[in-house]
């Protein structure tokens, strides 16, 4: 066991104390001469290149153990792999500063044209796929540490082999991690997979075995001989549940693998590594190619540009211009993206750059200001300008106007209790459906003239053949809502839809469907504060609902505090209050996402959380959002209301024949991406699809 026995590592002080348990374990077991062959090295460093420890006696010795440790890297065959490497994902900076190069040889190759770093195995797929955007959930050290083990067991050999780790779940699921699935069904003959949960971030929070707050899982990878990388490697699952202490304990009683209950996973190369969903669910198509071009929310990186209410951003800004130098910087929170000494292209319209930020003055015209989607319900208001974000997203904002919608969901990862999507006519935040976010924006256009729809066009024409009636783009959106928004969809399918995004069942009723599609657009026409789908009887202004503030909230005496009692359904703001508000209204939530709290918490006189700038310290003066608050809670309310509608409706769906994922076309290509100033891919869309079918879809391309 001692001479076959290897270990790297890099810190000094567990390199001892691993030296001297090892040792101590060795004499237990007899072996008192023993030799204790663990390194102090990097694991990820190039296992050719030389030492750069030379002069003293001090480095002699290193170079030694760095000359050792590249032996066992290059030459020693290593049959069994395990650990529990470390999880951290490189961020940038808040400085500007360039992030340390973390990953080593195995992300960055030992600089060679001619050889390419062995991590783009697991990045290529990615970025062939078109998911490039979510790779930066892959640097990560245990990732590195991943694709280090597969290349030294496996690739660097044609022999069986073991790799057994325990470390973040994230690749499970995740879309940025396909490469990495893909490599490892390549490599291994069978793959189990024993998830551990224990997210205590996200939307589904459970207790974990380590005190962390990432979800863990083990996986236990094995090839038998010689690699088949044409035939997918078997892929098992099993869940444990309950807390940390139940886990342990039954992975203690489970003294082999058949001790556990295991489900099959998909054999699609990609796939993520959980198990096949089955029954009618499975059949439905994915609701990202029922609406092909999804997008990221805006992410600023910086707190102060958003706000509540107007006239903070004026003083804000005000202060801004008022400072100069060191003290201008470190107002706005340089970044690697943003720094104030840069001219950037504008967000809207034009081709053309703004003026520095570092160039304004007193006399500067202020940022445009416009209303803003922060959260679910949340209407803020922000500096559109692209000198203030780092990633506002600018095609978003040049396919935004007053005819936008927005549904908002977790496309990409899994959803709590609530309803699946969410809606604003106002440029979301990437965080604007539960507080987390990625790629979860659709717009219902692709341009800012509403004239190109965000669907995929040959399915659109489609389902209005198969029904014998006019379907039009906003027919499709409005359905689409009335079945995610319901929390009951979510009830529902609960397990089916921990595998994003949310497949969405089309009726081939055509009646059923018009109902639904009527449902549809009297939530969206709530949701969005009624500035959309309004109907003919809609006076444009939120319907009153039955609270109403019955103890003003003094607009000289801003609130500090506000509590709720749910016995008397008193909303307490200050000394303000608002009634009757119910439990429910008080409680909705959005994948344990408290609306209401978090909308006053959001108005507190001081931010709530971390500080990004001095600038976050200007809040409010005098209240002014009494209106405002009341339309949230009448918002809240009629959905409501409307629930037990939605969930009848959704019930009569799921019950009747559905089109089926196999018998729609799928989007092309070219309706993923946003829509660019020049409209001929777009053209090339539409004429493939019949006349008669767009007519009523595009009513010009000039």
């Amino acid at each position: 066991l001692a001479a076959n026995l290897h270990a790297f590592e890099i810190l000094v002080g567990p390199y001892a104390v691993a030296h001297l348990r090892v040792a101590q374990k060795l004499r237990e077991l007899g072996a008192h001469d023993a030799p204790v062959n663990i390194y102090l090295n990097d694991t990820l460093e190039s296992p050719t290149a030389a030492s750069e420890f030379r002069a003293s006696l001090t480095h002699e010795r290193l170079a030694e153990e760095h000359s050792r440790a590249r032996s066992v890297k290059s030459d020693t065959r290593v049959i069994v792999c395990l650990g529990n490497p470390p999880y951290d994902r490189q961020t940038r900076t808040t400085d500007g500063s360039p992030p340390k190069r973390k990953g080593g040889w195995v992300r960055f190759g030992d600089g060679s044209a001619d050889e390419k770093p062995i991590l783009e195995d697991f990045i290529r797929p990615v970025i062939d796929s078109g998911n490039g955007l979510h790779l930066k959930n892959v640097y990560n050290d245990y990732v590195y540490f991943w694709r280090w083990a597969l290349w030294k067991v496996f690739d660097s050999t044609s022999d069986a082999g073991i790799i057994t780790f325990i470390t973040a779940s994230s690749y499970l699921r995740g879309p940025g991690f396909a490469g990495m699935r893909r490599k490892m069904r390549e490599v291994f003959d069978e793959l189990w997979i024993i998830d551990l949960q224990g997210d205590s971030i996200g939307a589904r929070k459970t207790e974990n075995v380590f005190a962390i707050r990432p979800a863990v899982a083990v996986a236990i990878g094995i090839r038998e001989g010689a690699p088949r990388p044409d035939i997918p490697a078997t892929v098992r699952f099993t869940r444990l549940d309950g807390s940390a202490a139940e886990k342990l304990e039954e992975l203690e009683r489970s003294q082999s693998l058949r001790g556990l209950k295991w489900d099959e996973c998909e054999t699609d190369w990609d796939a993520p590594f959980f198990p096949t969903v089955n029954g009618a669910y499975a059949t439905w198509p994915r609701v990202t190619d029922v609406f092909p071009w999804q997008h990221s929310g805006s992410q600023l990186k910086r707190q102060w540009p958003i706000a509540s209410d107007r006239s903070v951003l004026e003083r804000r800004w005000r202060a801004l211009v008022s400072s100069n130098g060191a003290q201008r910087s470190r107002l706005f929170r340089e970044t690697r993206d943003r720094r104030i000494h840069r001219r950037y292209q504008r967000l809207q319209g034009t081709s053309r750059r703004s003026p520095s930020i570092a160039d304004a003055g007193i006399k500067t015209a202020m940022p445009k200001i416009e209303r803003y989607a922060y959260r679910s319900f949340d209407r803020q208001w922000i500096f559109a300008d692209s000198r203030i974000g780092d990633f506002m997203r600018p095609a978003i904002w040049r396919a935004h106007s007053e005819k936008q919608v927005y549904l908002t969901s977790a496309l990409t990862d899994v959803m709590g209790m609530g309803p699946a999507a969410t809606a604003t006519c106002h440029v979301p935040d990437i965080g604007h459906f539960y507080g987390r976010g990625a790629k979860d924006i659709i717009p219902l256009w692709r341009d800012a003239g509403a004239s190109k729809p965000n669907v995929n066009l040959r399915m659109l024409s489609l389902v209005k053949k198969t029904l014998g009636r006019q379907v039009t783009a906003e027919d499709l959106f409005a359905y689409a809502y009335a079945v995610l928004s319901s929390p009951s969809f979510v009830d529902t399918f609960w397990d089916q839809l921990e595998l994003p995004p949310p497949r969405l069942p089309i009726t081939k009723d055509p009646d059923l469907f018009r109902r639904v599609v009527d449902h549809g657009r009297r939530l969206l026409h709530l949701h969005t504060y009624a500035r959309s789908f309004a109907g003919p009887s809609d006076d444009g202004a939120v319907p009153q609902g039955s609270a109403r503030c019955t103890e003003a909230v003094p607009g000289h005496a801003y609130p500090t505090t506000h509590s709720y009692d749910a016995g008397t359904g008193i909303l307490h703001v200050g000394v303000g209050q608002f009634a009757p508000v119910s439990e429910a209204v008080y409680g909705y939530r959005v994948s344990g996402f408290q609306v209401v709290k978090s909308w006053l918490d959001m108005r507190k006189p001081r931010k709530k959380g971390r500080i990004t700038s001095p600038l976050d310290e200007i809040r409010p003066e005098r209240w002014t959002f009494t209106n405002e608050l009341l339309e949230l809670l009448w918002v809240l309310e009629h959905t409501l209301d409307l629930e037990p509608e939605g969930e009848a409706l959704l019930r009569q769906v799921i019950e009747s024949d559905c089109f089926a994922d196999d018998e729609l076309p799928q989007p092309l290509a070219r309706e993923r991406i946003p829509q660019s100033s020049d409209d001929s891919s777009y053209r090339a869309v539409a004429a493939s699809v019949s006349g008669s079918a767009m007519s009523y879809l595009l009513p010009t391309f000039d």
